[in-house]
């Protein structure tokens, strides 16, 4: 993996062209030893290579866009793009109707002068976080590759395509961490911004409460550039905060509970790495967050939601669906107006609360998920396929609930397994997070491979 920032430069400086980032990608996509058959449900042969060659064009007239400007990027097939079905990762969908135009942030991307891979594989409607799908293949995390390990979800092929460089940036999805989940088992960094910063218009929804459009990237100034892009902002420079007296708290209840092994002594040894920095890492009580939970026994605001959405389509091709993923969404039945408007409420109760709780820090810091990715194999039952995507997302989604924006670093040493640090800001604080996430990424993330 390489930073955008060393593509623009290599580009700006005509050491490279983004002909041939762009065959160099397709080349990794279509490696018949590779994961590209896996981790791309549909591949822009034809449409990359061409706009590679137009992009070279255009810079050789002077014309870059922005510092994304012909470099490869991949969009999760819930992306709306004109002319195209937009089937979520399912097969349900293939009479539905054509997107009439491509999705604002698709066509923001565009403008930005990207070079659009191809739409990678997912979960099924995004509906869990281990990353399997049932009618696609599940792409193998980077990790222990002869294992076959998970790659995390729901955007899986998203994550895969950058951890293989079959592209340089990928658009995710997140509404309870499948941004942050596939970013973190497979060593990337990954930014859930604010909701309401990013438009979800022409994205396939599983929770409209919840949903939100990010980056998965190698590094956080590589999140931080294609962020701006998604909300239609003009990418400014990241300028770190100093480490030393920044205030970082660590919750006591919920997130911290089981640990393996290895998650629990690479969130130690980075809290260690952050202390010695100047940091000032506290534990506090945040016991509204042991609430989560029961308040989602049912699946949240995502099952309600979901099952809202697909209820007509499961009753007329419920077999069409993904078992697990059918089930996920039959738990919606179960909630009633009552519950769905009792949840509300709760949810504006605990923003106040945990927005007391966490006002004197500057970030909240826990393990992006407790465990390492687990062997596909170990998944393949119904019943391990839910236990692991609610441990997988526990963490994740107090920032969805909470209305507010996270970010994962990786964590581990060069090597080893990946884990996942993250960083939860206060809502519509996105700038201010990714600018200490910056700075903790310099202090824990091992280097780009």
């Amino acid at each position: 993996m390489r930073s955008l920032a060393d593509l623009a430069n290599d580009l700006a400086t005509g050491r490279t062209t983004s002909q041939a980032l762009t065959e160099a990608a397709l080349a990794r996509i279509d490696d018949p030893a590779g994961e590209g058959e896996r981790a791309f449900i549909k591949v822009y042969h034809k449409a990359a290579l061409d706009s590679g060659k137009a992009s070279d064009i255009a810079r050789g007239n002077g014309v870059v866009p922005s510092p994304l400007a012909g470099i490869p990027v991949s969009i999760k097939d819930l992306c709306d793009v004109a002319g195209e079905v937009t089937m979520a990762g399912s097969i349900v969908r293939h009479d539905a109707a054509p997107a009439v135009q491509d999705a604002p942030v698709l066509a923001r991307l565009r403008a930005a002068g990207a070079i659009i891979m191809g739409r990678t594989n997912m979960v099924e409607f995004a509906m869990g976080t281990p990353g399997t799908n049932a009618h696609y293949g599940t792409p193998k995390n980077p990790w222990d590759r002869a294992t076959g390990r998970i790659p995390g979800g729901s955007t899986s092929g998203g994550a895969v395509s950058v951890s293989d460089g079959m592209a340089a940036v990928a658009l995710g999805t997140d509404t309870a961490g499948s941004v942050r989940v596939p970013s973190a088992l497979c060593g990337l960094a990954g930014f859930k911004p604010t909701a309401r910063r990013v438009s979800a218009q022409g994205i396939f929804p599983l929770a409209r409460s919840l949903d939100s459009v990010g980056p998965l990237a190698p590094t956080v100034a590589c999140c931080a550039l294609v962020d701006a892009i998604f909300a239609g902002q003009v990418p400014p420079a990241l300028r770190p905060r100093p480490l030393q007296g920044l205030r970082l708290a660590v919750p006591k209840h919920l997130v911290l509970d089981d640990m393996d092994e290895i998650v629990a002594g690479a969130f130690q040894a980075a809290l260690s790495k952050l202390s010695a920095a100047g940091a000032l890492v506290t534990e506090i009580d945040f016991a509204a967050l042991a609430r989560l939970p029961a308040i989602n026994r049912i699946g949240g605001f995502s099952t309600a939601e979901a099952y809202a959405l697909h209820r007509e389509t499961l009753a007329r091709a419920g077999d069409q669906y993904d078992p697990n993923v059918a089930g996920r969404i039959q738990m919606g039945d179960a909630w009633t107006a009552a519950d769905y408007l009792d949840l509300i409420d709760i949810q504006a109760d605990m923003i106040a609360a945990a927005n007391a709780v966490t006002a004197p820090y500057d970030a909240i810091l826990m393990p992006t998920s407790p465990v390492v990715a687990c062997a596909i194999a170990d998944v393949a039952e119904s019943a391990a396929w839910l236990e692991a995507g609610r441990l997988l997302l526990r963490n994740n989604i107090v920032a969805n609930f909470l209305d507010r924006c996270a970010l994962t670093v990786p964590c581990h040493d060069q090597g080893a397994a990946p884990v996942g640090l993250m960083l939860m800001g206060e809502s519509m604080g996105d700038r201010g997070l990714l600018e200490i996430g910056a700075a903790v990424e310099a202090c824990i993330s091992p280097p780009l491979a």
